[in-house]
């Protein structure tokens, strides 16, 4: 029986992130998968999506590259989805291969296999039982198909997908209808519209995307509807047919014909592989403590197996944590200072309170708001579309919260996750000179008491 000092029971980013980090600390250490290293964010989530995203902007620019003077026929501009998706398959691989090669190279022993724990120091996997002195729980979650009258059959079935299967449609739908309007939502709402496709996101809430600022909320539903993407808020599924989605809104029942449905109403941890351990539960998910304790001494559960921040940064962040742990640290996750993004065009991120937020916390603020249209690398580059809002703590001048709907968004935000880490104030980001031209250069206004070009 082979015995370690730690198993990871997972592959994703939180767990081979984990087995990594644990075997730079000299633990000895092995990674159980169940599927391909890299779990759903590098096989079936962020990185694909990405990917595909890409083209389908690049599709849009050449279809639009008029407006930077450029010459093109746009009845000549054409895609291959097959191709796209055979780039995209490339990319996946070429990662996840990486990802095989680091945990080699540090030393990580991996098992593709289904692993059931036994106990909290024993995990069968492939008819072979290995111990170890502790687990790490990064199982992951799964897409969730809801009990909608239909849903079950219409997804065994093929007319009803959930992103995982949606990454590997080959042709366009001339009518995706996309119920859920979260992130996963609407960024395939994103990409099959700039394909060409008919979109129609169905959500249940008074908006889409709800965990963002109103103001961001706002500003993106008016953008998606003016590239043509049907939104239905307040509005419930209440059945899919073979060809076919019927919903409610307002009390009227009405029926849309579709293509295909995406179903993205959220992501349900997978437990199923640890029942025998006993652990307590919150909702679907392990219970864990700021150290990513369970209530299982030497058990440790991160990423979406937990029900709670569901997103690969974090999972990656908690691995960490986890590990440093195990040895002894006595470290936490501060989940205020967490980026979130959504990749659409333009994109969205932000970190720390909403607007909304800081109303219901009762925190003294004021807001600072500068707008795309006031940046010149934003005109040069053709992309004035947007603005970055802050909220700023009206005492002490903290960062209480940053939103930037703008492209590029996602690769700025964390300028603010390191100022907030060193408890900077808005002031001093505002005295730190930022390159011109640049669209950093909207955060620096924006820190700004009063903005100098607006």
């Amino acid at each position: 029986m082979k015995e370690y000092d730690i198993i990871v029971l997972g592959g994703g980013p939180g767990g081979y992130v984990a087995a990594i980090k644990a075997a730079q600390l000299k633990q000895k250490v092995a990674v159980i998968e169940k599927e391909v290293l890299g779990g759903i964010c590098l096989n079936h989530g962020c990185i694909p999506t990405k990917a595909i995203l890409k083209s389908a902007k690049t599709y849009d620019l050449f279809k639009n590259a008029k407006n930077y003077g450029i010459e093109v026929d746009p009845s000549l501009v054409n895609f291959d989805l097959e191709k796209i998706i055979d780039r995209k398959n490339g990319i996946v691989k070429k990662l996840t291969s990486g990802v095989a090669m680091l945990l080699k190279k540090n030393g990580v022993d991996v098992y593709n296999g289904y692993g059931e724990v036994l106990s909290k120091n024993e995990i069968k996997v492939n008819d072979q039982t290995l111990k170890t002195k502790n687990i790490i729980l990064a199982t992951g979650g799964t897409a969730i198909v809801p009990p909608i009258p239909g849903a079950k059959e219409a997804y065994e079935k093929g007319f009803a997908v959930t992103s995982r299967e949606l990454l590997t449609v080959t042709k366009p739908p001339k009518h995706l209808v996309v119920v859920g309007g979260g992130v996963i939502g609407v960024e395939f709402a994103t990409i099959f519209n700039n394909l060409g496709s008919k979109v129609t996101i169905i959500e249940m809430a008074d908006s889409i995307i709800t965990p963002m600022d109103n103001d961001v909320i706002d500003a993106y539903t008016k953008v998606l509807k003016s590239d043509g993407v049907e939104i239905l808020t307040k509005a419930a599924v209440k059945n899919i047919g073979t060809k076919d989605v019927t919903y409610e809104k307002d009390g009227k029942q009405t029926k849309l014909d579709a293509d295909l449905v995406l179903i993205a109403v959220g992501i349900g941890p997978n437990t199923s592989s640890f029942t025998k351990l006993g652990l307590e539960m919150k909702g679907r998910g392990v219970k864990v403590n700021g150290k990513m304790e369970t209530s299982v001494k030497g058990v440790y559960a991160i990423g979406d197996v937990t029900g709670e921040h569901m997103l690969a940064h974090v999972a990656s962040a908690e691995g960490i944590v986890a590990v440093e742990n195990i040895l002894g640290d006595s470290k936490e996750i501060n989940y205020n200072q967490i980026p979130a993004a959504i990749y659409g065009h333009p994109e969205i991120a932000m970190i720390g309170l909403t607007e909304r937020d800081a109303k219901a916390q009762g925190v003294k603020y004021t807001v600072t708001k500068f707008p795309l249209a006031g940046n010149g690398k934003a005109l040069a580059d053709g992309e004035s579309v947007g603005f970055i809002k802050l909220i700023k703590g009206s005492e002490l001048d903290e960062i209480l919260g940053a939103h930037i709907f703008a492209y590029n968004a996602v690769d700025m935000i964390g300028e603010f996750g390191v100022a907030m880490r060193l408890e900077a104030t808005n002031y001093e980001i505002s005295e730190t000179v930022h390159a011109h031209p640049s669209l950093s250069e909207i955060i620096m206004e924006a820190s700004m008491d009063k903005p100098i070009h607006i």
